[in-house]
């Protein structure tokens, strides 16, 4: 156990900071399977509807470090594919 005042103080604000990076990772898993529900359901205006709060999600993840930017990147570039063909079936 840490027994310096600064490590027990670090101890604190990582426990914090893990608390709220759960809580922005299970936001994002939310949203993404929300959207991929509503494609599955052929829901092509609902899915439109809900694309700009999931993008503007998964670019803040990628900013606060929860996912990678690349995989930011990937998510949304198959949401867009997969919203496409939806969209001209």
């Amino acid at each position: 156990m840490a027994n310096t005042v600064s490590a027990l103080k670090r101890v604190r604000i990582t426990e914090r900071r893990t608390a709220i990076n759960r809580i922005r990772k299970s936001r994002l898993r939310h949203q993404i399977r929300a959207m991929r529900r509503l494609m599955d359901q052929k829901d092509a205006q609902g899915a439109t509807k809900l694309v700009p709060s999931t993008f503007s999600l998964v670019d803040r993840a990628a900013k606060w470090g929860i996912i990678k930017k690349n995989t930011a990147a990937r998510y949304k570039s198959r949401i867009t594919l997969r919203l496409r063909k939806l969209s001209a079936a």
